[in-house]
């Protein structure tokens, strides 16, 4: 099986090409089916689009049309990509689908259907046709060798595609998610060095590939002095398309019908508001009324719900996408001077609200995806399966403790308690010093008593973007259980 090469205009994405061209590589009879999925402007369309030139296969973009039209189009394509002396002609749906199985017939061929959810729109059968044109003995699959990739946007219909009693459930042989690029993958992208720099810029933009070229034009910023400029003429600039990209979002997703309720409850968490009752009252609702948006946002990928570790039954709720928690921070409660081209204005009377509403809680999130993704394990003495923040309610002297960082190691095979590898305290405008650390040491008291957990060895994290004081430095480098990150370790291999 030969593999095709990644094309040096797809940047990072090693392991979705990767998948991809093993999947198209397949040489084995029988058509497969493959189902691609990830929010808006992740470069989904450029790697399918790509792996089919590579390959040598066929690339249909649907469109928002009647299922008369699309036949027409798909028709069309098909017999320009077959050299036939026309259009092929599809009495329906059911013709279509045999035609992409008979491109392969007699050498495997890669076929791609991007932004499947629009045909589906229109022809609402249409992923039960799959399901019969792929029944396992059926000629028209068994001597094909099509490798059909349906590629969406729409993460909650593409999520139910293979779920439950969906009909394409089973029939699938690759399910790959295009996820934003990490921190340190989008600080290389936008040619960003200076570590503080690059999470500032992460925080606003985050791992979007297409908001740097195609929304900003590729102006980054040339250094730390630059970026406020930067913010004023990108993404707060009514002129440029990031301005109203986050609005975009929510309204491009056939699922959030009820754009203000879910613009309120995304405020809402933006706020600070992290758990059900306090979006609630943030927004005037019942907690109880909020189940149905919250798993709406939370199906479309803009919200992400996390289970307290330390409290059963409880969670939190943050947005996944840092330009909303930026428009929701910054840009909505302003619009209004915002499109009278008064940015500049607005960003400078900004600045506390954008430390501790997007950069700060942004700042713990790339803290908890270093340990999980980046940190060696022998820094946490074992491999971090989670990390997430977590409050820890001491009964005997009624108080609470927030910790913006519990780390757990892999669950036991037994019974046992599940080892906890480190709590943590993440700032980004404040130096950390021994009091911290004594804080800490305190909370890891507490819950060496606490069932459920093993914190006979966690560690205690301390991650600040304005350092440490020399006390801790000191204190530090003579204990073995305290750990301090600071941004150039974020970045460092």
């Amino acid at each position: 099986m030969t593999q095709l090469a990644k094309p040096k205009g797809i940047f990072d994405r090693e392991l979705e090409w990767a998948e991809l061209a093993r999947f198209a590589a397949d040489d084995r009879p029988g058509a497969t089916l493959g189902v691609v999925s990830g929010r808006r402007r992740q470069g989904k369309t450029l790697l399918l689009y790509e792996l089919a030139r590579a390959s040598g296969g066929f690339y249909f973009g649907a469109t928002e049309a009647t299922a008369t039209e699309s036949l027409r189009r798909l028709g069309e394509a098909l017999g320009a990509y077959t050299g036939a002396p026309g259009p092929v002609q599809l009495a329906d749906w059911s013709a279509a689908v045999d035609a992409l199985l008979a491109l392969g017939r007699e050498r495997r061929v890669t076929v791609v259907i991007d932004e499947f959810p629009y045909l589906v729109r229109a022809a609402r059968d249409l992923p039960s046709i799959i399901q019969h044109a792929l029944t396992p003995g059926r000629p028209e699959r068994t001597e094909s060798r099509t490798r059909l990739l349906l590629c969406g946007s729409a993460l909650s219909f593409m999520g139910g595609l293979l779920a439950g009693s969906a009909p394409l459930r089973g029939r699938a042989g690759l399910e790959l998610p295009v996820q934003p690029l990490d921190y340190r993958a989008a600080a290389t992208f936008w040619g960003i060095e200076d570590p503080s720099l690059a999470i500032k810029v992460f925080a606003i933009v985050g791992g979007t590939p297409a908001y740097r070229r195609e929304y900003v034009q590729d102006d980054a910023p040339t250094g730390p002095d630059d970026f406020d400029g930067w913010v004023v003429r990108t993404v707060l600039n009514p002129a440029r398309p990031l301005f109203r990209e986050a609005r975009y979002l929510l309204a491009e997703d056939p699922d959030l019908r009820d754009v203000a309720l879910y613009h309120s409850v995304l405020a809402a968490v933006a706020e600070g508001n992290a758990s059900r009752g306090g979006i609630a009252g943030y927004i005037g609702r019942k907690a109880t009324d909020l189940q149905h948006p919250l798993t709406v946002l939370e199906d479309a990928g803009l919200l992400l719900r996390e289970p307290d570790p330390l409290r059963s039954g409880r969670s939190s709720y943050r947005i996944t996408e840092p330009l909303i928690t930026f428009y929701q921070a910054i840009m909505r409660p302003a619009w209004t001077a915002l499109e009278q081209r008064r940015g500049a204005d607005v960003w400078r009377r900004s600045q506390r609200r954008y430390l501790s509403a997007v950069l700060g809680p942004r700042f713990e999130d790339i803290v908890r995806q270093w340990a999980i993704r980046f940190a060696d394990p022998d820094v946490f003495g074992g491999i971090v399966a989670e990390a997430s923040a977590a409050i820890l309610t001491d009964p005997s002297s009624r108080t609470s403790h927030e910790m913006d960082l519990v780390a757990l190691g892999e669950p036991p095979l037994g019974d046992g308690p599940r080892p906890l590898l480190a709590i943590g305290e993440v700032k980004w405008g404040r130096r950390l010093g021994v009091p911290d650390l004594d804080r800490l040491r305190r909370v890891r008291g507490l819950l060496l008593r606490r069932p459920g957990v093993d914190a006979a060895g966690a560690r205690l994290l301390l991650a600040s973007a304005e350092g440490f004081t020399d006390d801790l430095r000191r204190t530090a480098a003579e204990l073995s259980d305290t750990v301090l990150v600071d941004v150039a370790r974020l970045y460092a291999n």
